[in-house]
């Protein structure tokens, strides 16, 4: 197991009503912007549980934050925290408006170009305004980490940024928020969060045996619940499952002393800016390419993950292999994400094209052991087609 430091500082309140906490964590004294994305929360009845924990407190809105959250919309929203001087952000809805609440906080008092936040990975961050979150769609576990993904449409570009400074103070997760979410989205949220998971563990062993464990569970739990959740979307323990699960995948704990990928999240980051592909389908492309393509330097992790997870006990080590891809792909399938390039009207030739990018921004060693270089990304994607 490797050195590591764990911090992860945001209190969590889940359950049914727990909105209403939103009144003991911002002060009463606050001015506050509700983020919001595309109106959804003032259907499904979130809203008004928002606006009644908030009580007599200052209050602005901004709603319109997109799927893959835009630099230049969010810029918009900066420029209203600063004008009417707002000193926390509460973000209500799913993993883009939190990131987007996330980015937001940062770029209020940034001395330079907000997009050097991106660009430097917030390396030359040094604060950022406190962030409540209401999640309302699971999956990408922005509740409870420090990182946030931001896509600028007008250059295609689509980069992440990671800061201690932007974890959420406090998150709310009601399973509840969730019952009227559309197929696709809860489906898009276990399978991202599935592929979190195998970010942090299809990797090569590090005897982190408790880190191991805790990742197996919580695929374990995603294979199990998540499509009896797609199918039965009121059925609260199945969808608390869901959402707990989710969280875990991507809160540092199955991270923390091992070594990780994250080759899949960048290569599908292109996919989306040059072709707007939902972020959790473009994983679905990627996942069983890359892991085919790297089996070799993966071939410890996948025989433990297809004995553990998927009870793949009998054949060769090759078949095993071969069987434990087999099954993720089948997995994403099952959930209704489609996972070759021709699916999505893409061509062969994207892998050329995201080498390119990846050369063009001196990203020449991807993965954990930064064996993937752009030659065996654009091998990827044409094994991909």
């Amino acid at each position: 197991m490797e050195n590591f430091t764990l911090f992860n500082p945001t209190r969590i309140h889940f359950g049914r009503g727990q909105v209403a906490a939103i009144g003991s964590e911002i002060p009463a004294d606050s001015r506050v912007l509700l983020l919001a994305g595309g109106g959804s929360i003032r259907k499904n009845g979130v809203y008004d549980q928002v606006l009644k924990a908030l009580g007599g407190r200052t209050r602005f809105e901004f709603f319109g934050v997109e799927a893959n959250p835009d630099f230049d919309t969010l810029m918009k929203a900066v420029e209203v925290v600063r004008r009417e001087r707002i000193d926390w952000i509460l973000a209500v809805g799913g993993g883009s408006v939190l990131d987007g609440a996330k980015f937001v906080a940062a770029a209020v008092d940034y001395a330079g170009d907000p997009w050097e936040i991106l660009v430097t990975r917030a390396a030359k961050l040094t604060s950022a305004l406190p962030v409540g979150a209401v999640l309302t769609l699971p999956g990408t576990g922005s509740e409870a980490n420090g990182a946030a993904v931001i896509s600028r449409r007008s250059i295609r570009e689509k980069l992440a940024f990671i800061s201690p400074l932007v974890f959420p103070k406090f998150s709310i997760l009601d399973p509840e928020t969730t019952f009227t979410l559309p197929e696709r989205q809860i489906s898009n949220g276990v399978a991202d969060a599935f592929t979190h998971v195998i970010e942090q563990y299809l990797t090569y062993p590090a005897n982190a045996a408790i880190q191991d464990r805790f990742a197996e569970s919580v695929m374990l739990v995603l294979a199990h619940e998540g499509p009896k959740s797609v199918k039965h979307p009121t059925d609260y323990d199945s969808r608390a499952n869901v959402v707990w699960a989710t969280t875990w995948a991507l809160q540092g704990v199955i991270g923390a002393g091992v070594p990780q990928d994250w080759a899949s999240h960048a290569i599908g980051h292109e996919l989306t800016a040059l072709h707007g592909i939902d972020h959790a389908r473009t994983l679905a492309v990627v996942v069983p390419s890359l892991l085919d393509v790297q089996r070799s330097s993966k071939r410890e992790k996948l025989l433990q993950y297809g004995r553990r997870v998927w009870g793949i006990r009998t054949g060769s080590e090759s078949d095993c292999v071969t069987a434990a891809i087999e099954k993720t792909r089948q997995f994403y399938e099952s959930l209704g994400l489609r996972t070759h390039l021709s699916d999505y009207d893409v061509k062969p030739d994207v892998g050329a094209e995201i080498a390119a990018r990846f050369r063009a921004r001196g990203v020449l060693k991807i993965g954990e052991r930064g064996d993937i270089t752009p030659e065996v990304v654009e091998r990827i994607l044409r094994q991909a087609a």
